[in-house]
């Protein structure tokens, strides 16, 4: 087979190691004469790989024992709606922070519950900044404050935590954190809450994570669904229905993976060395343009644009030729974006620039 390197936003390239693993565990896991996608998930022997899967992540991430990990379906875009019911707690505000397509989303949807205060917004300079916290306006009365770490179609990225100790102190923080989950050390005892569509870092689609602090759980809003009330999963370990087995299984794989690369401080260092090879070519070249201030760019979503966009598909279909796929900016933004995840090696990075390189002195 053709070797490519997978740039795709999401569902994203997997560790070569995981799939392989998958592949020769497929018809019958350690001896069960199973596959994983065939076992009760009751049964004992995948409970014993969801035990592993939150011990391993709990581990890894540091994540203290008042904190309870659910694991769900319906994606991140689920928890836009989940957590107004589950947080709101008896209040009738809550604070956004917007900085692109899935804060908009998010607000959007929480407006179905609540007032909606934006505390702060990049949207005067078309998302391609993060506003500093000090120019945010946050309701005091709100009951939590909502933003999104890294927006994967904008390529904008936090590279720090808001500070809400100057706030209410019961006024939880909450992130989408869908396209950095375990791609970098996380303090998570700075969040009430986090979520995250597992298909970035993490596993493939379908699989939904949600860490949010014991306290918060157990007041939801009047005629909340049961499907959707965060303490009936976490009173039942995740398994109150059938939750999405074999993406945790994977998810189980790619921790397993991570382990052993280091953890994540590991693999933050070489997240920042694939970014910083591509960013340093776009910024030494006026072919290619890079939107986002530089103090705010992703290291998991790079968008660039080229200097003349006539030559858009002639460059995506030469990328292809190359094996270098799923270039493509989104619909909303357009020109290119390269989605440079865990599981993206430096030399598919570096492949990607010597192209770019070539393409650049080919038709400038």
């Amino acid at each position: 087979m053709e070797h490519i390197y997978n740039f795709s936003a999401g569902p994203a390239v997997l560790p070569v190691e995981v799939l392989q693993q998958a592949r020769d565990e497929m018809l019958d896991w350690h001896g069960s004469g199973m596959s994983v996608m065939e076992m009760s998930h009751r049964g004992k022997e995948f409970m014993s790989i969801a035990a592993k899967v939150e011990a391993d992540l709990r581990e890894l991430i540091g994540i203290p024992g008042n904190y309870k990990i659910l694991f769900l379906s319906g994606g991140a875009s689920s928890q836009f709606a989940m957590v107004p019911m589950n947080l709101l707690r008896g209040k009738k505000s809550a604070s956004y922070v917007n900085t692109g397509e899935w804060s908009k989303k998010a607000i959007k949807e929480a407006k179905r519950y609540c007032t909606v205060n934006i505390a702060a917004s990049s949207e005067d300079a078309n998302f391609t900044y993060v506003p500093p916290q000090d120019r945010w306006n946050i309701d005091p009365d709100a009951a939590y404050l909502h933003y999104t770490p890294n927006e994967t179609i904008g390529g904008v990225e936090f590279n720090w935590i808001p500070d809400l100790t100057c706030l209410n102190a019961d006024m939880p923080l909450v992130a989408d954190i869908s396209s950095t989950f375990m791609s970098r050390p996380l303090n998570i005892t700075r969040f009430g809450l986090i979520y995250a569509g597992a298909q970035k870092n993490f596993g493939p689609a379908g699989l939904t994570v949600v860490i949010v602090r014991e306290d918060l759980l157990g007041t939801t809003l009047a005629g909340t669904p049961t499907m959707f009330d965060y303490k009936i999963h976490a009173d039942n370990d995740s398994m109150y229905n059938t939750p999405p087995t074999y993406p945790m299984y994977i998810a189980g794989l790619v921790l397993e993976w991570l382990k052993k690369k280091g953890g994540l401080p590991a693999m933050e260092k070489i997240n920042i060395a694939k970014a910083k090879l591509l960013y340093d070519m776009l910024d030494t070249t006026d072919f290619y343009h890079c939107p986002v201030a530089k103090s705010d760019r992703s290291r998991m979503n790079v968008p660039f644009t080229l200097k003349d966009a006539t030559l858009d598909e002639t460059f995506l279909k030469q990328a292809k030729s190359r094996g270098l796929i799923q270039l493509k900016g989104h619909r909303s933004v357009g020109g290119m974006r390269a989605s440079i995840y865990n599981a993206m090696p430096l030399e598919g990075v570096a492949a990607l620039v010597g192209f770019m390189k070539e393409f650049a002195s080919n038709h400038a």
